[in-house]
């Protein structure tokens, strides 16, 4: 059966539709605490690549999951309304995709970064490593 939409086009349509977010924009909003940055990179590419300060990490294939309080996988810090989740991958596909299926489900408080990590590294924003990013998690309850 071929494809009659390819990943590009789903980008793009989903582009259209969320808030996108240049690195200088969120490098100016790092520090502030209705901001929550969101790396929905596999853990490998953090392991290698090191990640943003101060983000979480909330798996792509897990996100929809994490976010919905009906779900056995709910995560709390989403549902802070709040917040502003600003969410990024590696070149921003990934994230533009997630973002939309977020508003989807109902959340207005999304966006994501145009170029994802790719783009952060090349404008030389800061990264800190997954070894830095694990030591500033709360440990988890036995």
């Amino acid at each position: 059966m071929p494809i009659t939409k390819g990943f590009r086009q789903l980008v793009d349509e989903a582009t259209a539709q969320i808030t996108t977010y240049s690195v200088a924009q969120v490098r100016e909003r790092l520090e502030d605490p209705a901001v929550q940055i969101v790396d929905i990179r596999d853990v490998r590419e953090l392991e290698r690549e090191g990640t943003v300060p101060g983000c979480i990490n909330a798996p792509r294939g897990m996100l929809e999951f994490w976010v919905d309080p009906a779900s056995p996988y709910f995560k709390p810090v989403f549902a802070d309304e709040g917040r502003q989740f600003i969410l990024f991958c590696g070149a921003g596909w990934r994230s533009a995709l997630a973002a939309k299926a977020l508003q989807d489900m109902g959340m207005r408080n999304v966006a994501h970064i145009d170029g994802g990590f790719a783009e952060w590294i090349k404008q030389g924003a800061p990264v800190e490593s997954y070894e830095t990013h694990r030591a500033r998690r709360p440990a988890k309850k036995a």
